[in-house]
């Protein structure tokens, strides 16, 4: 299901998880099929900021996950979190961890991938690598374990373009397993879900300056 306002998203039953809590924020594990916003479509509204704005009113999102991707997001909980963690996001201070399993064998044990990133205009949302009008896009990736079809890795990226992991991954050849944008059929087919999973966040908490480790281990 494309991840656009003109669809129709199928309903999301699963719960979100409540990880962290404090007078500040939140650390919540999203479920995959959970848009992080509503979408513009009426029949859009359910998602994970309003699902939680039923318990915390005060509630603001600080960044998103694409609505396919599981795992941990922290949500500001008033006016002051919410400057400072987005100040955090945007200079690049918040270590992210994501957890994915990628079609094929991949023999190096660890990497950098580094190439820009363009909306792919005629196909959004889809990206795509473009050198010339892209932005900026690395990401570290280590491979915890493989097989002679999938490999498990732990990807680290130092910039959070949209679908970066995504383009990232299937620009090695081995593209996320579940991934309806950049994989084949056989790959996109393989599981029913992205296998793409936002298990860790590392910061320093914007009131207290503690530092804050944050972990949700994946589901798959």
């Amino acid at each position: 299901m494309p991840e656009s306002s003109e669809f129709i998203v199928p309903p999301c039953h699963d719960a979100v998880r409540l990880l962290y809590e404090d007078e500040q924020l939140l650390a919540v594990d999203k479920p995959a099929g959970l848009l992080s916003v509503p979408g513009r479509h009426p029949a859009n509204r359910d998602c994970l900021i309003t699902r939680l704005q039923q318990d915390y009113p005060s509630a603001r999102i600080v960044h998103r996950l694409d609505m396919a991707t599981s795992g941990l997001m922290l949500i500001a909980l008033n006016p002051d979190s919410h400057r400072a963690l987005s100040r955090l996001f945007e200079q690049r201070q918040i270590h992210k961890e994501y957890h994915a399993v990628v079609a094929g064998q991949i023999a190096a044990h660890e990497g950098v991938i580094d190439l820009p990133l363009a909306c792919d205009w005629p196909r959004r949302p889809r990206q795509h690598i473009n050198f010339g009008h892209g932005k900026p896009a690395q990401t570290h990736y280590r491979r915890l374990d493989t097989s002679a079809t999938q490999s498990r890795l732990l990807l680290t990226p130092y910039t959070g373009r949209s679908h970066q992991l995504r383009v990232h991954c299937a620009s090695l050849g081995h593209p996320i397993l579940g991934c309806e944008f950049y994989a084949d059929a056989s790959t996109r087919n393989a599981s029913p879900r992205l296998l793409l999973h936002a298990s860790a966040l590392q910061l320093l908490h914007p009131v207290s300056g503690e530092a804050l480790s944050l972990h949700c281990e994946p589901p798959f």
